[in-house]
């Protein structure tokens, strides 16, 4: 069974490569739009999103992500961190940055759902997305409330992850295989 829904599901893919060209407004509000009509727990609706489309800001966080996420203990992600070339947000011209109530009901679950319905809006219009989940070491740093003021986000509210979105440059990657043995039944 397939229709539009099903098709875009199946073929976005994280793009890690952008044109310099900027999305258009009615584009960004499509897909700002799609998030805010995701489900949340008791319609809580407990997220912000941020659009930032300032290139020094998210220079800023991306430096200051590869300064806090070294150090995790993790070997990819500080082979990741350690690499000059790497720019979290991959050179997207747009970035969404999610923030989510701190005391808010399921609040990750929720924005998380926005965040999918974001990334699926943005493929269906020719737009490349990859969800980041690397700016976090920046917004959960010492430099925390710094980052809440730039953003001027609500009260109570913290950054979590983000979205790259712009116009992919070159090919999308290929579908990758999907891992076995991650559904069973129970009738």
């Amino acid at each position: 069974m397939q229709n539009e829904v099903i098709k875009a599901i199946m073929e976005r893919r994280s793009i890690r490569a952008f044109a310099e060209k900027q999305i258009s407004n009615p584009e960004l509000d499509v897909i700002i739009n799609a998030g805010l009509h995701a489900p949340s727990a008791m319609n809580e609706q407990n997220w912000h999103f941020t659009v930032v489309q300032n290139k020094e800001l998210l220079d800023e966080i991306n430096e200051k992500a590869k300064m806090y996420g070294t150090g995790t203990g993790n070997d990819y992600i500080e082979k990741l961190m350690t690499n000059p070339k790497l720019h979290i947000f991959y050179n997207a011209p747009t970035v969404i940055i999610a923030s989510e109530l701190d005391d808010g009901y399921a609040a990750t679950v929720n924005s998380s759902a926005a965040i999918q319905n974001m990334l699926l809006a943005a493929h269906s219009l020719g737009i490349g997305s990859c969800w980041i989940g690397l700016s976090r070491y920046a917004y959960n740093s010492e430099l925390k409330d710094e980052f809440i003021k730039k953003l001027n986000l609500p009260e109570n509210f913290t950054p979590t992850y983000s979205i790259a979105l712009g116009y992919p440059k070159g090919n999308s990657p290929e579908i990758k295989p999907r891992k076995e043995g991650t559904v069973n039944f129970v009738r």
